[in-house]
C-alpha cells in the first residue's frame, strides 16, 4: 500500500494547474517546516498526494525515468489525453492496449517527469 506519493516540480502552482484540471483534482496550500507545498485533495476530502518544489534540475526532456511512474485512473483515456494535449503535454507513449486490464499511455509534465494514463477495461 502507499501511504504517500508526490510530484517535485520546478513551480508548483504551473504543476498543480496542469494536472488538475485534466484530472479533476482539488488542490490546497499547506507548510511543512516552513516549506510550503500543495496537497493534492479527492472528492472525499482525503490528501490524495503533494506537490512540491523541486530542489535540484528537473529531468532532461527524453531521459530515463529515475523513480517510479504515477498512472491515474481515468473514466475516459481519449478524453483525458485530449484535455493533457490542450495544456501542451508531451506524448511519450501514445494509447496502447494492456490485453485483458484496459488502455494506458504515458505523458511528461511541464517538468518532464513521466507520469500515465489508465481507463480499466468495461
Amino acid at each position: 500500500m502507499i501511504a504517500a506519493w508526490e510530484i517535485h516540480a520546478t513551480d508548483p502552482k504551473v504543476t498543480a494547474d496542469f494536472y488538475s484540471g485534466p484530472l479533476g483534482w482539488t488542490i490546497q496550500e499547506a507548510e511543512w517546516d516552513g516549506n510550503p507545498y500543495l496537497i493534492i485533495v479527492s472528492d472525499e476530502g482525503q490528501a490524495m498526494g503533494r506537490i512540491i518544489k523541486r530542489y535540484g534540475e528537473a529531468p532532461e526532456k527524453g531521459a530515463p525515468v529515475m523513480g517510479g511512474v504515477l498512472n491515474f485512473a481515468v473514466d475516459d483515456l481519449d478524453a483525458a489525453m485530449a484535455a493533457f494535449k490542450a495544456k501542451d503535454a508531451v506524448v511519450a507513449m501514445g494509447r496502447f492496449e494492456i490485453p485483458g486490464e484496459g488502455f494506458a499511455c504515458y505523458f511528461l509534465d511541464p517538468d518532464y517527469n513521466v507520469f500515465g494514463l489508465f481507463e480499466a477495461a468495461s
